[in-house]
This record gives structure tokens, C-alpha cells and sequence, in this order.
């Protein structure tokens, strides 16, 4: 099993997160910290295998536990989970050695995706070809996924495209009215790249109604 710190400072996210590492095999929650005095007393204590790890945290910053993870040694592997958006942010954790940063909210595939790559980095053995160093390095699976029924490649590369050439976020009305689909059309192929983990969705609040779905590429 590879065992899991999840640090987050709301209760309710770590309640969500630890269950979504529960739900992949070969994974294993050891420990919940909600401080990063306390991420990094556990990381001493419990060596997990793996830290899903947020930035804003009330006594210090991610980044700074970051560090004294890494000045302690071991072989403990980081994945950022955060609502963190800036790139000074995003670099650092970079250089900081992270496996990736997962931008919130993001879905269970998008997580899962993640921890099945770092189950097979782990299972790596002493010597590796040329290829194998590529995909361990590349740090994100393929982006090639199976399609939903009824949704088809060549109509998602149409949203894909409007999606990623959009300059902020955009509804899925929007989205209908760049690709001639209908609302709903729209909508399934942009919830498909929501739970596979290629884009985000957020929500914006009017004066009246429901909250609207807006909808962006993950870079």
C-alpha cells in the first residue's frame, strides 16, 4: 500500500480528499493535518509514501512545508492540491520537486489519474529505457482517454479547441454558440473534460437563479 498525508486546513476538503484516495486501490490514508506545524510533525512521524498538500494553511504556507519536507529527508513525494492560481506559486512548487499540482475543484479522475501514475513510478525497477524515463518524467498520464457513450473525438476537439482559445471562462451557452452544438451537447462534452481532469469549472453567482457553471482549459 502507499500510504497518504492529506493537508488541507478545511475539515470538510480533507474529509473529501481522504475519501477519494480511499476509493483507489493501493492507496491508504495514515494521517489528516489541517496545520503545517502538524504536516510536518506527521511527515517525521508517519513517513508517508505520499502528501497531498494545500498551500493556504493558517500558520504557514505550503510552500514553506514544502521545504521542511524536503530538509528532512526520505523519499516522501508531494502532490499540490490548492486553489493557488498564481504562477510565482505554481513555479515554486515546481522547483520544489512536487509530482504535480492539481488546481481545486478538481474531480476523483483527476486525482486518481494522478495517483495511478505515481503507483507506477514506484514500481519502477533499478534500470529503465529511454522510454520508460519519458513517461515517468513527462508527470501527467495520457491524455488520451476513453470517450463516453455518445460523445465522439472529433466533436470534443471542436470543444477542446474553443475551450483552450477561450481568453478567461466560458458557460456551456457560450460554448453551444462558438461550436453550432446544442446547450446540452455542449455541456456533456465540457463536464467529460471536468472528470477527466483537462479542465476546471467554477461558479459564478447572479442576483437570481441557479449559480452559473463556467467552464476553463487546464493549462
Amino acid at each position: 500500500m502507499i500510504t497518504v498525508l492529506v493537508v488541507d486546513d478545511d475539515f470538510m476538503v480533507a474529509k473529501v480528499h481522504s475519501g477519494y484516495v480511499g476509493r483507489t486501490p493501493g492507496f491508504e490514508v495514515v494521517g489528516v493535518a489541517h496545520t503545517g506545524e502538524d504536516a510536518v510533525r506527521k511527515v517525521e512521524s508517519l513517513r508517508p509514501d505520499l502528501v497531498l498538500l494545500d498551500i493556504y494553511l493558517p500558520d504557514v504556507d505550503g510552500l514553506e512545508v514544502l521545504r521542511e519536507v524536503r530538509a528532512l529527508g526520505g523519499d516522501t513525494d508531494v502532490i499540490v492540491v490548492s486553489a493557488a492560481r498564481d504562477v510565482d506559486t505554481v513555479r515554486s512548487a515546481m522547483r520544489g520537486g512536487v509530482l504535480h499540482y492539481l488546481i481545486k475543484p478538481f474531480s476523483y479522475a483527476a486525482l486518481r489519474a494522478q495517483l495511478e501514475h505515481l503507483s507506477v513510478v514506484r514500481q519502477q525497477q533499478s534500470t529503465v529505457d529511454q522510454s520508460t524515463v519519458d513517461k515517468l518524467f513527462g508527470g501527467r498520464p495520457a491524455a488520451r482517454t476513453a470517450m463516453p457513450k455518445g460523445l465522439t473525438r472529433e466533436t470534443a476537439a471542436l470543444v477542446e479547441r474553443v475551450l483552450r482559445e477561450c481568453a478567461g471562462d466560458l458557460s456551456a451557452t457560450e460554448c453551444a454558440e462558438a461550436t453550432e452544438l446544442s446547450r446540452v451537447s455542449a455541456r456533456r462534452y465540457l463536464e467529460h473534460f471536468v472528470s477527466s481532469g483537462r479542465a476546471d469549472v467554477g461558479l459564478r453567482y447572479g442576483t437570481t437563479g441557479r449559480p452559473e457553471r463556467r467552464y476553463r482549459w487546464r493549462a
